[in-house]
């Protein structure tokens, strides 16, 4: 059976976690949308329509940012307490570079990084569950 590179991402609309999947100590990585409650504040003086145009352009920065990252890996599951996550799978999936890889959502709390580790490593060390309740890429 083939090894494939596994990320789990915990998400909301503000920041991410990324955490590859391994029987290593996990690495995380974390980032976060540039659209912070100072730039809210100013657009918002500015106009409540200004203030939501700029943030959507943040917020597909932010999903095109965590697009580029899951390109090296086959499986990546996609979990969070916001739609962040939805929101994400929506664009990726329309993105030829992330195709190939087989995306699984699950909602989730906010968590503590140890947590967030553990459902990863819960997610991915059963394998033949998670294979047949997601989403998988459909070439058109």
């Amino acid at each position: 059976m083939k090894n494939n590179r596994c990320l789990g991402v915990w998400m909301d609309h503000h920041e991410a976690h990324l955490m590859e999947y391994s029987l290593d100590q996990p690495n995380m990585k974390t980032i976060y949308s540039s659209f912070n409650t100072n730039q809210r504040s100013e657009s918002l003086e500015k106009g409540e329509k200004l203030m939501h145009h700029k943030e959507n352009q943040m917020q597909e920065q932010f999903y095109k940012l965590l697009g580029t990252e899951m390109q090296e890996y086959e499986e990546v599951l996609l979990f969070g307490p916001t739609e962040a996550k939805v929101e994400l799978f929506n664009l990726l999936r329309e993105m030829k570079a992330c195709e190939h890889i087989h995306f699984s959502l699950r909602q989730a709390e906010r968590m503590t990084a140890n947590q967030q580790q553990a459902f990863v490593r819960a997610f991915f060390s059963k394998p033949v569950m998670h294979q047949m309740l997601d989403h998988h890429q459909k070439k058109s």
